[in-house]
């Protein structure tokens, strides 16, 4: 299965954030869209970092309260690794599990196309495991 086969699923869909944008206001974005992470763009929509939950509580934990008002640019993430559409959910897991992130870019030449999440790849992963079980039933049955 391929990445670009779980965005035809989940959507291509991508939140995104100005690196001037406070983690006040990123905050009210993740819960508004009931989501984990933002890519930070420039106005050239230009990647310039992720921002996600686990960036935000490190801070609130090191900072405190101080952490609200600082903004996306300073929390980010960088550098941003990105997969392409026609990897496998076995590769994009790999650079998920090696880089310990849980968002990754969908880039097509050059183009943001996609964000999916370790989420997307575990759902991906079982639906891989639930037809591999099915078609071996249907060996087995003689179908």
């Amino acid at each position: 299965m391929t990445i670009a086969s779980v965005l035809r699923h989940k959507g291509h869909q991508v939140i995104t954030v100005e690196p001037t944008e406070t983690i006040a206001q990123v905050a009210k974005v993740l819960t508004a869209q009931h989501i984990g992470a933002v890519l930070v763009m420039d106005r050239a929509e230009q990647m310039l970092g992720v921002l996600s939950e686990r960036d935000i509580v490190v801070s609130l934990a090191a900072h405190g309260a101080a952490t609200l008002s600082m903004t996306a640019g300073q929390l980010m993430t960088q550098p941003v690794h990105v997969v392409q559409p026609h990897a496998t959910v076995g590769e994009a897991m790999s650079v998920m599990t090696e880089g310990r992130f849980r968002h990754l870019p969908v880039v097509d030449n050059g183009v943001l196309v996609g964000l999916i999440s370790i989420g997307d790849i575990v759902k991906a992963r079982i639906m891989e495991h639930e037809n591999e079980v099915d078609n071996l039933r249907a060996y087995v049955a003689g179908n």
